[in-house]
């Protein structure tokens, strides 16, 4: 299968116009992580990003006094990775491949000079990443909570 092909398959992309899709390409790659393998630590330079085609890659952050913490797995149809967006491109979180996970890498710098290049794609993709930049932060705040047994009924 072509980058092409995998692009125009991932849902992340759906509803993109059709000429944006070549474009993408450019700073694509197919990549597959196997089980164990550290994408990322939270911290690091955020130059990549991945669209998941396939198989698990676990979340993570550090917590004091407690290590690495998950917070949700990405699956099939699911992105990796929106801290490149963003200044200081520094990730947000870590991310440990769980089983065989075939993705599409992209080059971060790249993607954000194309769509710096074009303002219309810049806000698609831009919108996109800020749904999967919602969902991180409630999964995160979702299991802070399990963590620190927040009460789930208020005292009276």
């Amino acid at each position: 299968m072509t980058p092409l092909e995998m692009l125009t398959e991932h849902p992340f992309l759906a509803g993109l116009p059709p000429q944006w899709l070549p474009r993408l390409t450019g700073y694509a790659r197919p990549v597959v992580w196997h089980p164990g393998h550290r994408l990322f630590r939270a911290g690091q330079p955020a130059e990549r990003f991945w669209l998941v085609r396939g198989g698990e890659v676990a979340l993570d952050f550090p917590v004091p006094a407690r290590g690495d913490v998950g917070i949700e797995s990405i699956g099939a149809g699911g992105v990796l990775g929106w801290s490149w967006l963003f200044p200081p491109y520094r990730w947000q979180f870590g991310a440990v491949a769980v089983r065989r996970t075939p993705t599409v890498e992209f080059t971060a710098e790249g993607v954000r000079r194309l769509m710096e290049s074009d303002d219309a794609l810049g806000r698609q993709l831009t919108t996109r990443f800020m749904s999967v930049v919602v969902d991180r932060l409630q999964a995160s705040r979702g299991r802070l909570l399990d963590l620190y047994g927040y009460p789930t009924s208020a005292a009276s």
